[in-house]
């Protein structure tokens, strides 16, 4: 009788203790090469989200200044005139403050949360914005000035002229849609609230020192949000949203243009 041959079982090889301590040691490696990247492109992605918003804004502003396209500019028509209009009344038209004020019975709203989509926000900040009923912007709507995102250029708001003394001091000024004719001037950047609050200033304004020597010297008005990977999304009055780690050094960017008073 012939037999069956004998099957000798298969023996599984285990990791050797040395073998996995490699192997850990290399995954490990491979994680600290990869996560600066990842970080990296994770910080690109919210920097275009911020860069959309910024260009929806920009937008809607270009809107706001045509004599034939705007909406409703508030108060401004009866006291201005239909050509004219104030950077605040701009801001609050976005934010949906003051006379454009959509919540009667509240004292305060939380407009954005951190989950909130909204042009009015940078991806990259999170919190709460509350803000005041029958509250300009020029006085400071924002209960939470720490979590608001973009400032305005300030210079649209006030110009700095010298008077007959020749000190410097700021004057409000109006804007008529001959501002769209200035398309690289930044309109609006990502700021840091929390470095404005520190200054005792409001973020919704912000402009860079340049050779002011009144209202803008010593950069208390600027306070940039380099935020995206160290850089700063800037939205022009033309339409365009650019990005750089050193705003003031970009060739091209109108940043000493303000309007006459």
């Amino acid at each position: 009788m012939i037999g069956c041959p004998r099957i000798n079982p298969i023996r599984r090889r285990a990791f050797t203790l040395i073998e996995l301590l490699v192997t850990i040691s290399i995954i490990a490696v491979l994680l600290a090469m990869l996560t600066p990247t990842i970080r990296y492109t994770i910080g690109a992605a919210r920097g275009f989200g911020c860069q959309m918003n910024q260009r929806t804004v920009a937008f809607e502003f270009q809107l706001f200044a045509d004599d034939e396209l705007h909406g409703d500019r508030g108060d401004d028509e009866g006291e201005l005139g239909s050509n004219r209009f104030r950077m605040d009344t701009f801001q609050e038209n976005q934010y949906g403050i003051d006379e454009f004020w959509e919540h009667p019975a509240a004292p305060t709203v939380t407009i954005l949360d951190s989950n909130g989509a909204s042009p009015m926000r940078c991806t990259e900040v999170h919190g709460e914005v509350v803000v005041r009923r029958n509250t300009p912007c020029s006085a400071g709507p924002f209960n939470t000035p720490q979590t608001v995102s973009f400032g305005f250029n300030s210079r649209f708001d006030r110009a700095e002229i010298v008077g007959r003394n020749g000190r410097p001091r700021a004057v409000r000024v109006t804007l008529t849609s001959d501002i769209l004719m200035h398309g690289d001037t930044p309109l609006l950047w990502d700021v840091d609230g929390e470095a404005a609050f520190e200054k005792g200033v409001q973020p919704i304004y912000s402009a860079p020192s340049l050779d002011s020597r009144g209202p803008y010297a010593n950069d208390r008005l600027w306070f940039p949000g380099h935020r995206h990977n160290g850089r700063i999304n800037v939205g022009f009055v033309g339409g365009h949203v650019l990005t750089s780690n050193d705003p003031l050094g970009e060739s091209g960017w109108e940043w000493g243009y303000q309007p006459t008073p």
